[in-house]
């Protein structure tokens, strides 16, 4: 499996600030859905802008799709990425939804015909095009996320980055927004980093990468990452909700062969534990 992201040996501090990364290297496999997780002020969220090229690195590289982030490649590599801020705000542009997607293909200069027909093919896909005439500030959180992301898959990037995307939303609108990103993942083959610090959303990743003051602590499997309570516990991170009421029901004497179990996974077994007493 090809790694789409290489970072080597990355070193990085905010001006008069500890260093944040010392030395740091982490790849991200082409096509998985990796969650980056940690306490606030863990380096989750500058790890994403130093991909993007948005914040430059004291020393090491990094590595995207074959291309070195540098002032060189810095066009080309952002239009391999698309980020999805926590407030979809930050990134409107146009005076109405249609106009705020098209914004990024006028840039890139696309003839106009087409230009239209993959602002109503991406507002489609996300569910929003009936909303197309309406101001972007008007909108509900979750809708405006959906115009935000509309305006990414317009532009065909091969990595989405959800930088704690789904924050400002309740948890139905959390799911509505990770059900849309894993089917547009899905339809377009694409690569997701997820940074969050919301274990539920990063259970449900391919691969798990904790971070903890600036350093790897864990990077595995969700079932090994979220089935050691304690140790997610000892760098302040709370259990998925489903290894917490694994860990009640053995103290009640319902004894479980698992540690963690994601959602779907956690109904069957207690259906097939009910259906047997």
């Amino acid at each position: 499996m090809k790694d789409i992201i290489q970072i080597k040996n990355i070193s990085f501090n905010y001006p008069d600030q500890p260093i944040l990364f010392n030395n740091l290297s982490m790849n991200v496999h082409e096509g998985e859905w990796t969650a980056i997780i940690g306490q606030n002020g863990s380096g989750k969220s500058t790890l994403a802008r130093l991909i993007d090229g948005l914040i430059v690195l004291k020393s090491g590289q990094i590595v995207v799709d074959d291309l070195v982030v540098n002032d060189d490649n810095i066009f080309d590599i952002r239009n391999k990425i698309g980020m999805v801020f926590q407030n979809p705000e930050d990134q409107f542009v146009g005076a109405t939804v249609e106009d705020d997607v098209a914004f990024g293909l006028e840039n890139r200069q696309v003839p106009r015909e087409q230009m239209h027909e993959i602002v109503e093919k991406s507002l489609k896909q996300v569910g929003m095009w009936e909303f197309r005439d309406r101001i972007p500030a008007n909108l509900s959180g979750g809708q405006k996320q959906r115009v935000a992301i509309a305006g990414i898959v317009a532009l065909s990037p091969k990595i989405i980055i959800l930088d704690e995307a789904t924050s400002m939303l309740d948890p139905r609108g959390r799911q509505d927004i990770l059900d849309l990103v894993y089917k547009i993942k899905q339809d377009n083959h694409l690569t997701v980093i997820s940074i969050t610090h919301d274990i539920d959303e990063a259970a449900g990743a391919d691969r798990v990468i904790v971070v903890n003051k600036g350093s790897i602590v864990e990077e595995d499997k969700p079932d090994n990452i979220f089935g050691d309570i304690s140790k997610l516990k000892s760098i302040g991170l709370s259990a998925p909700f489903t290894s917490q009421l694994i860990m009640a029901l053995k103290k009640r004497g319902i004894d479980s062969p698992y540690q963690y179990l994601n959602d779907k996974r956690l109904i069957a077994w207690i259906k097939k534990l009910v259906s047997t007493k």
